[in-house]
C-alpha cells in the first residue's frame, strides 16, 4: 500500500492524491501528471478528488511545488556535504578553510546539487523546472524544502555569501541567479533531453566541477591572492 493510499485512510484526500501526482511526475514527467489517475490510484471517486482539485491543472500547480521541494532537498544536502576542508578541495582553489573560499564552494555545490537532481530524479526535475512560466515560485513556502529554502533561495544565498565575503564583485551581483541557472539547467537539459543524452552518467558527472566552475569565474568571481 502507498504512503498516499495509507493517508488517505486516516481522511486526508487531498494529501493522498498530491502524493499519488507526485508519483505520476517521478515516473513520467508533468505530461504524466493527470487527476483521473492519481484519483483511481488513489482508490476514491472522481466527485471526491474534485473537491479537492479543480481540474488537473490545478494538481499539477502542486506537484510542481512539491517537485521543486523536493529538489530543494537535494541541493540543500549538496550544501552541508561542504566543510572547510575537503569540499573546498573538491569546489574552490587550493583548499583553504577561509569564509571566501568556503563561500565559492558552497555556491558551486548549489550547482552540483541541481544536476543531481536532474539526472536521479527526472521526471521530478522536469515538472519541477519546464512547467512553471514565471519565477512565481521562488519564494513560496510550498516550494520550500525541510530547510525552509525555495532552490532559487538557496542560489541566492549563497550569491550573498560570496558578496559579503568579498568573493564576488557587487557589480555582478544583480542578476546573477538567473545565470548562474541558466548554465546548469543547460547542461541538465542537454543530458536528459538532447545531444548528450546517451553519454553515461560517469561523463556528466566528471563535468559537474567543470561547469560549475567555469560558472562562477564567468560571472567575475576574485580570486583569491596566490602564495
Amino acid at each position: 500500500m502507498s504512503a498516499a493510499r495509507q493517508t488517505y485512510h486516516h481522511g486526508d484526500l487531498r494529501r493522498a492524491l498530491l502524493e499519488e501526482g507526485l508519483e505520476l511526475a517521478r515516473e513520467g514527467g508533468p505530461d504524466a501528471v493527470v487527476l483521473r489517475e492519481a484519483t483511481r490510484r488513489a482508490g476514491v471517486s472522481a466527485n471526491a478528488a474534485y473537491r479537492h482539485f479543480a481540474d488537473r491543472d490545478a494538481l499539477l500547480a502542486d506537484v510542481v511545488s512539491r517537485a521543486q521541494a523536493e529538489a530543494a532537498d537535494v541541493i540543500a544536502r549538496a550544501i552541508a556535504e561542504v566543510d572547510e576542508f575537503a569540499e573546498v578541495d573538491r569546489f574552490g582553489e587550493g583548499g583553504a578553510g577561509d569564509p571566501a573560499s568556503r563561500a565559492r564552494a558552497r555556491f558551486r555545490a548549489v550547482g552540483v546539487g541541481y544536476l543531481r537532481f536532474a539526472l536521479t530524479e527526472p521526471g521530478l526535475f522536469r515538472t519541477a523546472f519546464a512547467v512553471p512560466t514565471d519565477l512565481s515560485r521562488s519564494a513560496s513556502p510550498d516550494a520550500a524544502g525541510a530547510g525552509g529554502r525555495t532552490p532559487f533561495q538557496l542560489l541566492s544565498d549563497q550569491l550573498d555569501e560570496m558578496l559579503v565575503t568579498g568573493v564576488l564583485p557587487a557589480a555582478e551581483r544583480p542578476g546573477a541567479e538567473l545565470l548562474a541557472w541558466s548554465a546548469v539547467h543547460g547542461l541538465a537539459m542537454l543530458a536528459l533531453e538532447g545531444p548528450l543524452r546517451d553519454l553515461p552518467r560517469t561523463a556528466i558527472d566528471a563535468l559537474t566541477p567543470r561547469l560549475v566552475r567555469m560558472v562562477d569565474l564567468g560571472l567575475g568571481v576574485v580570486r583569491p591572492p596566490s602564495g
